[in-house]
């Protein structure tokens, strides 16, 4: 391929499992590889693990799949705590490449229960459906907008397996059987993201398999993954809002709805091409922007409190015509690896732009942040992407009695509080919290963490103490090129 994918498709971490594989095997389970290894990131010795399952479910003789997978031990496991096994996002996040970050966010629950990680099948060691570029343009020049359909041909060639098995349904599978050749009665799950989405399916397929589970940005299964129009603009507008409220920046920044729309309306006349000193390198390179690209970047910047502090800076610079705060923006992407992609569209273009109709489409596209660019990659694969279908019984709201404690931002761009309304409403031992000053991914925090622990210990949803919520500070917003705040 000409382009990046990353440019595509959301990013994930790189990480590398160890490669010495011991004969070691539990009893009664000759699929079950299980090792002690290192990772990437992580000095200590954790165990690292493969288990061949069927690629389809339906054909246990047929052709068979490796799932990989990593167990990183409790501190003291004396009391020999249920498990929390961690489900990934996107879909294209493998779980085992999020290990060394995982291990330090979950360090209060990791003092007294294992914590198990498995790659998706289609994503890390597990079969990964990844798009290799040949000539990989670098971030700064590449635009959304080059993708051809040529492209999502190049890609589809890639991937070997019959992608209909590459689905949620037999993800779960997977990770229910890992729980069993772990030897777990029952396990605890946590889902963050497409996460929360893979959860209520284990919920509906494996209910006596789980204790508690833990969604954290809920995409429900109801509603489809995708329609990000509406969800993004009022995170986006509740950004322009703050600003106003802070004194400092609205001091700073008075005019900065009126700004972004200017910058929209002259990127939407014409992209530009200019001549840049690469950030890390220094070398001589150029910079493509075009209108996708500036809502995509300031999207991506959306999910994260720390981020979202720096777009009113970075809107009114472009505004100027300095771009270098956007292009810093966009570094911090560079390296990065991207989600396996060939998973994401597989996944998204089956099980959810199905349910999408064209009112729908209309109605998300509707809305004063980037109108239909969210719709744009799934518009120019989902035509071309081998087909699956799953019955309409996956759609149906899930209503297993497992205790459950739902976490939402308010400012999360992509699964808003509704989301997990929705899913509260179905759940019936279920508690939905809402943190004010949280977007995408609540147990990014401490507090949401202690919260989170809290419940596994008590395992009732409705009765933890999430008053630390409270605590976290409203948005405050960098106000000039020197970094004050």
């Amino acid at each position: 391929m000409r382009k990046t994918w990353k440019r595509f498709i959301a990013l994930s971490m790189l990480l590398m499992v160890g490669n010495s594989w011991a004969a070691e095997t539990l009893e009664n389970n000759s699929k079950l590889q299980l090792m002690d290894c290192h990772l990437d990131g992580i000095k200590e010795q954790v165990q690292c693990g493969k288990l061949t399952v069927p690629e389809n479910y339906q054909q246990s003789n047929g052709r068979e799949i490796v799932i990989n997978f990593a167990v990183i031990p409790a501190i003291d496991d004396s009391k020999n705590k249920a498990p929390l096994m961690f489900l990934a996002g996107g879909p294209g996040q493998a779980a085992v490449e999020l290990a060394s970050m995982l291990r330090e966010r979950f360090k209060e629950i990791r003092k007294t229960r294992d914590l198990i990680l498995v790659d998706q099948r289609g994503t890390g060691e597990s079969h990964p459906l990844q798009c290799e570029d040949t000539n990989e343009q670098s971030v700064y020049e590449v635009l959304p907008e080059d993708y051809s359909e040529q492209d999502i041909k190049d890609c589809i060639a890639q991937l070997t397996g019959d992608l209909s098995q590459y689905n949620s349904e037999n993800a779960i599978r997977d990770f229910d059987a890992v729980r069993a050749a772990l030897g777990h009665q029952q396990i605890h799950i946590y889902g963050g993201s497409y996460g929360t989405r893979a959860g209520l399916v284990y919920m509906r397929l494996f209910p006596q398999s789980l204790k508690s589970v833990i969604l954290d940005s809920v995409g429900p299964i109801e509603v489809p993954i995708g329609l990000f129009g509406q969800s993004t603009a009022r995170s986006f507008n509740l950004m322009l809002e703050h600003c106003q409220q802070d004194k400092p920046c609205q001091k700073a920044y008075p005019n900065l709805a009126d700004e972004f729309k200017q910058v929209v309306a002259r990127l939407k006349k014409a992209s530009i091409k200019i001549p840049i000193a690469h950030p890390r390198l220094g070398t001589g390179t150029s910079f493509a922007l075009s209108h996708d690209k500036f809502i995509g970047t300031l999207t991506t910047q959306l999910y994260g409190t720390t981020t979202r502090s720096l777009l009113p800076l970075v809107i009114h610079q472009t505004f100027l015509g300095n771009y270098q705060p956007l292009i810093g923006l966009i570094a911090t992407t560079e390296g990065s690896q991207a989600m396996y992609v060939g998973l994401t569209m597989n996944i998204v273009c089956n099980e959810d732009m199905p349910k999408v109709s064209t009112q729908m489409l209309i109605d998300d596209a509707n809305n004063n942040f980037g109108g239909n660019t969210s719709h744009k990659a799934w518009s120019a694969a989902c035509p071309l992407w081998p087909q699956y279908r799953v019955t309409d019984d996956f759609y149906q709201a899930v209503t297993a009695n497992i205790p459950t404690l739902i976490l939402s931002g308010d400012l999360d761009p992509v699964t808003p509080p509704s989301n997990g309304d929705k899913s509260a409403a179905t759940l019936p031992n279920s508690h939905h919290i809402i943190s004010k000053n949280n977007a995408h991914i609540v147990a990014s925090t401490d507090c949401a963490i202690d919260i989170v622990n809290e419940f596994l210990e008590t395992l009732d949803p409705k009765n933890v103490d999430s008053s630390c919520l409270d605590e976290i500070p409203d948005e405050t917003f960098m106000t000039s090129l020197n970094g004050s705040i």
